[in-house]
């Protein structure tokens, strides 16, 4: 439909519009022109009135390995947000936010590798849908800071969530939807045809109702403190990089974020070091 380089968009039905991440070669990694290019296409569909459910999915073997470690340092934020300490983490919540406040439903579609800032970016979306082998984690809690988004007490609970910050290690597709992160799992040789099903139903509702049927449950989720809690969290992982631990590991990124990568995840045997063993 557009002329955009990292994500492909397609009305699949009438009312549903979908959005892949088209960066395939790079287990699309969310570099900021994919991620301006992705809120870009959201903001047309959130305008559009034809529209009345949109999908949020992953090319390739999977939804998102996380956010591009190693583009230029030069590549432009896709939003703006205030100078200062943190600004990484507080234009991301940003943007995360924009879609809680969207009016039009979003649902991610999730398969493979659902990792640091691809967990963000479902968690993001209204309703998960994911494969029952898909791997869910924030492995960036081993080595380098905690998440930008913590959004993680917030839907799976105070120990669910402090295993996974404690251990850094992936949950499953069935997992996630038991612990909360996920609405349902699917095979995944079921999950397109189930996401559609579920955005066909999504898109049979008014979108002036619908706009205030997201907007209940995102406004009990503010009382209850989660946006205030969130972006505190954003303080707390700028804090991170002061961390001896932090800086010696973020040296070893810049001389090689393959290598760093490996050395993180060596000892737990898992990641992209379980792939190798396979191979």
């Amino acid at each position: 439909m557009s002329d955009y380089r990292f994500i492909q968009v397609e009305d699949v039905e009438a009312g549903i519009r979908r959005i892949a991440l088209n960066r395939p070669d790079k287990r699309n990694a969310l570099s900021n022109a994919l991620r301006g290019e992705l809120f870009d296409a959201l903001r047309k569909a959130d305008a559009d009135a034809q529209i009345g459910a949109i999908i949020i999915k992953g090319n390739g073997k999977c939804f998102s390995a996380g956010y591009d470690l190693a583009q230029s340092p030069n590549e432009p934020l896709p939003r703006q947000v205030s100078p200062g300490e943190g600004i990484w983490p507080r234009h991301l919540v940003d943007g995360w936010f924009e879609m809680w406040d969207m009016a039009t439903p979003i649902i991610a579609q999730v398969h493979g590798y659902c990792l640091a800032g691809g967990s963000e970016l479902a968690t993001a979306c209204d309703l998960v849908y994911v494969a029952e082998d898909a791997q869910i984690g924030y492995p960036p809690v081993r080595a380098m800071s905690t998440p930008d988004c913590a959004y993680h007490p917030w839907l799976m609970g105070l120990r669910n969530a402090m295993e996974m910050m404690l251990t850094g290690d992936s949950i499953s597709g069935i997992e996630a939807a038991q612990m909360g992160f996920a609405n349902r799992a699917f095979p995944a040789g079921q999950l397109e045809e189930a996401v559609l099903n579920v955005a066909r139903r999504v898109a049979k509702i008014p979108r002036d109702l619908q706009a205030l049927n997201k907007r209940v449950v995102h406004r009990a989720m503010e009382v209850m403190g989660a946006r205030a809690a969130i972006r505190s969290a954003t303080e707390i992982q700028a804090l991170c990089f002061h961390q001896q631990s932090s800086r010696d590991y973020m040296k070893k990124m810049r001389e090689s974020v393959t290598r760093a990568l490996d050395e993180r995840d060596s000892k737990f045997q898992d990641y992209r070091t379980a792939e190798h063993r396979r191979k």
